[in-house]
């Protein structure tokens, strides 16, 4: 399982229209629409990878789905789940993929200093794993919400059934398993140390980009 990248995902809800309530056939064109973009990305997965994620269970929403997700999809996932909710534009959201360590305080600082920023009033942090007690501690003080991998699948079941088969049907389009290059924003590629023979995601784009990732 690769990691996803050291870097935060910050997702603001800024646009007042959000307070609106959105028509289903409305909402299920958006996510549509994100739909053909990711088909348009995904041109580029290798047969390999394709076979990977075909062999997902994409029927129902899993921890094993939710853990497999590459960054990059889980924010379109955050983004598209955050429209669902209808979130205002005093919320400040940030977004932390799957990872087998729980969030800490750092990220939970860094949204309260973007919180005071934008001028919002109350945060909202998605991560698809864990959250340590600390972080938790802050949360409860600077009105910061935490959805954890746990809870974000009990939220994402629940929504609508329209709702819920289209964001799962965003999560599972295409190539969700490799991850994305940060910089060049295009898919990476498997590759192994000439040293140690250690697997990891190398961008396409080498040696002119040199971000990489470990896999597993």
């Amino acid at each position: 399982m690769q990691q996803h990248p050291d870097r935060h995902i910050a997702v603001e809800i800024i646009n007042a229209g959000l307070l609106a309530i959105w028509l289903p056939f409305k909402w299920i064109a958006w996510v549509a629409a994100r739909l053909g973009s990711l088909l348009r990305r995904s041109g580029l997965a290798a047969e390999g990878q394709s076979a990977r994620c075909a062999s997902f269970d994409s029927s129902a929403w899993t921890p094993e789905l939710l853990r497999h997700l590459e960054w990059r999809r889980f924010e379109e996932l955050c983004a598209a789940y955050f429209e669902a909710r209808g979130l205002g534009p005093s919320v400040v959201a940030h977004c932390r993929a799957w990872s087998p360590y729980p969030v800490g305080l750092k990220p939970l600082q860094e949204l309260r200093a973007a919180m005071s920023a934008a001028g919002a009033g109350e945060g909202l942090m998605v991560s698809g794993g864990r959250f340590t007690a600390a972080a938790a501690e802050l949360a409860r003080k600077e009105r910061i919400e935490l959805i954890d991998g746990t809870r974000l699948l009990a939220e994402l079941a629940g929504l609508a059934p329209e709702k819920s088969a289209a964001l799962l049907k965003l999560a599972t389009t295409g190539d969700f398993l490799t991850p994305t290059c940060p910089d060049c924003a295009i898919k990476m590629t498997s590759r192994r140390s000439t040293g140690d023979g250690r697997a990891f995601w190398g961008c396409m784009n080498y040696p002119r980009c040199k971000q990489t990732f470990f896999a597993s």
